[in-house]
């Protein structure tokens, strides 16, 4: 692919012809593409060829693509420390250009900033809001004569019907990596931060530890979902494009995801309504937190050779058309809030909890490193094949943490 370079000496320079490569996660295909679409109708003169990719792929090969100087003009970049194509992560190896002086800047929240700064400059523009939950087919729910489930006594008694009712009560695939982390994160949030707030500050501070803290619940009780047959029978053997498909054809009732997830199940069975809530980890309604943070965020390549283009696209995407159109079908919420954006009504839940103060960041964007994530797949494999116990996993999780 040719790429037109742009001037950067101040003299005038034009975008015409030009193709932007992008690159996004597959999980955000139709919102991109509903973003790229309209900016292609204002800039007629400007194209923008995507690549999409599975989480997994991003973040082992756009670092290294970036390092060798093929890397995309635009692409995903997460919050944090968290993961190697995380923002912080990126930026210390100096492959993010500096987005300050962008509009959309002066229109973060306060409370998302920290998602697209380093020391005080910005290197990303966040695409949207997003919570992990349990997404599931209202259809099978009432096939089942079940519904949304409160307390942790009340998933239990859920998990039995669907059994009763022929069906696994949450579609997993763990031979997907990144899905290994949504149940307990989900779990996590009650167990952990509902009464400890600061956790991840207490952990960075080393005055907490995964193994002595509310991780132990929330792992024990993933075993025990596990156990109780709430989950696929071989959660090792499946992926996350068939736990879509078994939420989609009804073997499933539902699945433990992010809330763009919605978008791909109702792509795979249109006209399917679905619904969300806020998985319980104990018996007290009141205390269950929900994870809800900055899910898709945008960088630039420092390097690019059409830089020029790449600043206007990501300006687009941080303006209140281009975050309403990347969140009006993907079951998101914009992250930079605007009063035209009315939301789809299967975040209802997110929305509340957003309001309630009860949603916690994502777990793995306030870890020291990429390794913590890494570690945590390959532990919670372990866990659900029988491999490792839980004392296994949380000795190793702390120790991968602490070298960080």
């Amino acid at each position: 692919m040719s790429l037109s370079a742009c001037g950067g000496s101040g003299s005038p320079s034009s975008i015409d012809d030009e193709t932007l490569e992008v690159t996004a996660n597959i999980t955000d295909r139709a919102a991109m593409k509903a973003v790229v679409a309209a900016f292609e109708r204002e800039n007629p003169q400007a194209k923008i060829a995507v690549t999409y990719a599975g989480t997994d792929q991003l973040q082992s090969a756009l670092p290294a693509g970036l390092s060798s100087g093929e890397g995309p003009d635009v692409f995903t970049v997460w919050p944090g420390y968290g993961n190697p194509a995380a923002v912080r992560t990126l930026e210390a190896a100096g492959r993010l250009a500096d987005l300050s002086g962008l509009d959309f800047v002066r229109r973060v929240p306060e409370d998302t900033k920290w998602v697209t700064r380093v020391g005080g400059s910005t290197y990303a523009v966040p695409a949207n809001y997003s919570g992990i939950g349990a997404i599931y087919s209202k259809k099978a729910m009432r096939d089942i004569g079940g519904t949304s489930p409160e307390t942790w006594d009340e998933l239990l008694q859920l998990c039995d019907k669907a059994r009763a009712g022929g069906k696994v009560l949450f579609a997993l695939g763990v031979e997907t990596p990144w899905v290994t982390q949504l149940a307990d994160y989900a779990l996590a949030a009650t167990t952990v931060y509902a009464d400890h707030p600061d956790f991840a500050t207490e952990m960075s501070n080393g005055r907490a530890t995964f193994a002595d803290s509310g991780w132990r619940k929330a792992l024990e009780k993933y075993v025990e979902l596990n156990e109780r047959g709430c989950f696929s029978s071989n959660p090792a053997g499946g992926s996350y494009e068939t736990s879509i498909q078994d939420v989609a054809e009804g073997r499933a009732v539902g699945v433990v995801q992010v809330a763009s997830s919605t978008s791909a199940i109702t792509a795979a069975a249109p006209g399917l309504q679905l619904g969300m809530f806020a998985l319980p980890a104990g018996n007290d309604a009141a205390q269950t937190h929900m994870p809800g943070a900055v899910s898709a965020a945008y960088g630039v390549n420092s390097h690019s050779s059409n830089k020029e283009l790449a600043l206007k696209f990501v300006e687009f995407l941080g303006s209140d058309t281009g975050q309403n159109l990347y969140n009006q079908d993907s079951g998101t919420l914009p992250a930079i809030p605007n009063d035209r954006f009315t939301a789809a009504p299967v975040l209802k839940p997110l929305v509340e909890h957003q309001k309630a103060g009860t949603t916690v960041p994502f777990m793995d964007q306030l870890w020291p490193n990429p390794q913590v994530q890494q570690e945590h797949f390959v532990q919670i494999q372990a866990l659900l094949s029988g491999r490792a116990d839980v004392d296994g996993v949380l000795t190793a999780l702390d120790e991968t943490y602490q070298e960080g």
